[in-house]
């Protein structure tokens, strides 16, 4: 162990300093460089190459802890501190961007408010209990691109997603018809969103009441009422629109529908799920 930490750092210190301090031998250190590399250091070599794929696959985006689970679910069995340690030594670490945020909630109190029925209790024994839903934006060479979706609680799974270049009512409606065309709910399933006022609108009030949803809303500027969907919004713009710089609406427009659709909802590990996609958790569940 001592010869390997001298390996790691020969690079930034000199290695008679290295032995000298470590009280070791230089020839000590030479004569292990030269011997043929064992089993263990084989065996990391091959683990490497496994995570630089599964990090590949994940767009780059996969600590230490979803990097082991992946590695489990390919039947591969290894000590979360050895990923850790050869993803450090390896330089693999994800270092992702966090930014500004920009207020997409606009509140007209002229609108009525629905209560707040899930009261931060963010639990759902099925899917098509309760939706979540929200807006966020992205920013563009032509000028923001906004994101409203629906997000079923159960699997953390975006149902229904929509995009426009405005701000309004038809843009969270098209997500919601997109939930409801897919998942084809029973009455009474939660719908909670924000007191925006594309969620209050008359418009939006008669869409929820042609497919009987029960609403319900956030208390006013309390984002910890949504805060699963907050979460996604956190983890899209970490793992995606931070990461690029999107010189057309188009082309956010193609990258924001390749990572909901592509990586999300079916290859996402998610640790709410015991890092199971959205997808995979919603077969696993069903056929358990």
């Amino acid at each position: 162990m001592i010869y390997a930490f001298i390996d790691e750092e020969r690079e930034s210190y000199p290695v008679v300093r290295l032995c000298r301090v470590l009280a070791v031998s230089a020839s000590g250190y030479y004569a292990w460089r030269q011997r043929p590399p064992s089993q263990r250091r084989l065996a990391d070599q091959g683990l490497v190459v496994r995570i630089r794929a599964i990090q590949a696959g994940s767009r780059q985006t996969y600590g230490s802890p979803r990097v082991q689970a992946e590695l489990r679910a390919q039947g591969e069995r290894c000590n979360h501190k050895r990923v850790e340690r050869l993803i450090r030594q390896n330089g693999l670490q994800v270092r992702l961007k966090r930014r500004y945020r920009v207020v997409t909630t606009q509140v007209d109190p002229s609108l009525p408010v629905a209560p707040n029925r899930l009261a931060q209790t963010f639990q759902a024994t099925a899917a098509n209990q309760t939706w979540l839903s929200d807006i966020t934006y992205v920013p563009t060479g032509d000028g923001w691109l906004y994101l409203a979706t629906v997000m079923d609680l159960y699997s953390r799974r975006i149902v229904g997603w929509s995009l426009a270049e405005r701000l309004t009512t038809p843009l969270v409606k098209r997500a919601l018809q997109m939930a409801v065309g897919r998942r084809r709910p029973a009455a009474g399933v939660i719908h909670h969103s924000d007191r925006g006022s594309q969620y209050a609108s008359a418009e939006y009030r008669a869409e929820l009441a042609l497919h009987r949803p029960v609403a319900s809303m956030s208390r006013s500027g309390n984002c910890y009422d949504n805060a699963p969907m907050e979460s996604f919004f956190a983890t899209l713009k970490s793992e995606l629109i931070h990461r690029c710089t999107f010189s057309s609406r188009a082309q956010a427009r193609q990258e924001i529908v390749s990572y909901i659709e592509g990586f999300y909802n079916p290859t996402r590990r998610h640790s709410a799920l015991g890092y199971r996609s959205p997808m995979e958790f919603e077969s696993a569940t069903a056929l358990a």
